[in-house]
């Protein structure tokens, strides 16, 4: 069995009990989180929210993209989010290479060379890249100012979060 059918199959138990199709579309919480990917980063449980409380989007790096920008802008003008937080991780993979290196490798091994991703947004210091991220949601002209927006790195060695100054 695949596991994309283990875990279809695992969504048929998860259905059979659901007992949360009431909750209403704002978080509860009126928080976003911008985190990164990580399969070891599990943002509910390290941040002890349940089901509904928060808005997460993540992606690889934790990144403000266009997109994610796009989400916490919706997050906050149409679902009210009143506060952003930024979360990266220590182990980052993408601390391991550099866009130009990962670019040629892809060119490489497939033979072509396509315009998209424009970027991969690969970091040497994830807290330098959490200060990044606070300044590019920060100065995005459709996120008010008096929004706070904060950032922290996820041990995942510990499961502590410590705080980036700025």
């Amino acid at each position: 069995m695949s596991v994309i059918e283990e875990v279809v199959s695992a969504n048929e138990d998860y259905a059979r009990t659901f007992s949360l199709g009431h909750l209403p579309m704002p978080p509860a919480r009126r928080l976003a989180v911008l985190a990164c990917m990580d399969a070891r980063l599990t943002v509910d449980q390290v941040l002890g929210l349940g089901t509904g409380d928060a808005h997460v989007i993540r992606n690889v790096g934790g990144i403000a993209t266009a997109d994610a920008v796009r989400s916490l802008i919706i997050s906050h003008h149409l679902l009210g989010t009143q506060e952003f937080m930024i979360i990266n991780h220590t182990d980052c993979g993408m601390l391991t290479f550099r866009d130009h290196e990962l670019r040629a490798k892809l060119r490489r091994d497939t033979g072509s060379a396509p315009l998209a991703p424009e970027a991969f947004h690969a970091f040497g210091d994830a807290e330098e890249n959490v200060r990044e991220q606070i300044q590019r949601v920060r100065s995005h002209p459709w996120l008010p100012s008096h929004i706070p927006v904060r950032g922290f790195v996820y041990d995942v060695r510990t499961g502590r979060l410590t705080e980036v100054k700025q």
